[in-house]
């Protein structure tokens, strides 16, 4: 891996040996080496967030959903390795997040499936640019969900936690490809009409989010479905201002709407379940304005069940 800055002591409740007290603290970094599985890697940055006015604070995110995950009980199926984090230095993002892309690559090229733990949503264009150096593309069709309140497709001369996925558009259309992206949970409010009208001029596909609400799960599903089978390769993005305040209220921008968290978990265990899902990364905590932890145990939860759904363990 390349030289990651910091290293997180996993710990947690111990009810005894067996399997049947196994917990995520029990599981990471104990497979033998060479075994593939679920890898973790941190990026501690909130340079975006600042650079996009936002309140600061994502930089700790990493540590606060290792936290919330070390505990949840993990199936003997579950291999996962913490591949350590990748921080940001002297307002340096462009440079953390060439690092994090590295990072990102040699976890693909190794067979894991890598989980990016944020850091503001400037963790995506790190995320992408390792997926796309990775031998899984190899030129094929990367499509982006994103599961966000904001398209993130700000056009600026400084990259930001606001500028990503333009980011991605332009980097993809040098490379010659189509820029297959689409969003779930868009809050109108949120975004002006040049946003709109951006997302329009790219192709951008999205669902609003008073469209996934819990009544329409299945319409939701059919939406992703159909992203699915039109790429390749995905890249799920959960930004956790997509989950109302009330749910994840340690966020930059708390939603005053959001979506459902049982809708949300559907996706993720819909994507879960795709054999061409490739990378995962979880932005936005910002563990400064948590109450009581739930937006750390809310962004553990969705890793969990897409680590435990990708393991193949699964509940009736």
């Amino acid at each position: 891996m390349t030289n990651p800055t910091t290293q997180h002591t996993w710990t947690g409740r111990d009810d005894g040996p067996g399997p049947e007290h196994r917990r995520w603290h029990h599981a990471v970094n104990t497979a033998q080496a060479g075994t593939t599985g679920i890898a973790i890697l941190g990026f501690r940055s909130d340079e975006g967030v600042r650079r996009n006015k936002g309140r600061v604070g994502a930089v700790d995110g990493p540590a606060s959903i290792r936290s919330a995950l070390a505990p949840m009980a993990a199936p003997a199926e579950l291999l996962v390795h913490d591949l350590g984090d990748t921080s940001v230095v002297d307002g340096n993002l462009e440079d953390g997040q060439e690092r994090l892309g590295a990072a990102v690559r040699q976890a693909l090229d190794a067979g894991h499936l890598p989980v990016i733990l944020g850091g503001g949503h400037e963790t995506a264009f790190g995320t992408y640019t390792g997926l796309r150096a990775s031998q899984v593309t190899d030129g094929r069709r990367i499509g982006i969900l994103n599961l966000d309140a904001h398209f993130d497709l700000r056009a600026e001369a400084i990259p930001s936690s606001g500028t990503p996925f333009r980011q991605v558009a332009e980097a993809e259309q040098a490379l010659g490809h189509g820029f297959n992206y689409t969003v779930v949970g868009i809050s109108q409010p949120g975004n002006t009409e040049a946003l709109f009208q951006t997302a329009r001029e790219l192709g951008v596909t999205y669902l609003l989010d008073e469209e996934c609400t819990e009544s329409r799960t299945e319409q939701v599903r059919q939406f992703t479905q159909d992203f699915i089978d039109s790429v390749d390769v995905v890249y799920l993005t959960i930004d956790l201002d997509v989950l109302p305040a009330y749910v994840a209220p340690g966020v930059s921008a708390p939603a005053s709407y959001g979506v459902p968290l049982s809708v949300v978990l559907d996706v993720c265990r819909q994507l879960a379940r795709s054999p061409k899902l490739a990378v995962v990364d979880v932005v936005e905590l910002n563990p400064r304005f948590d109450i009581d932890s739930r937006t750390a145990r809310t962004a553990a939860r969705l890793i969990h069940t897409i680590a435990t759904e990708r393991s193949g363990h699964r509940h009736a």
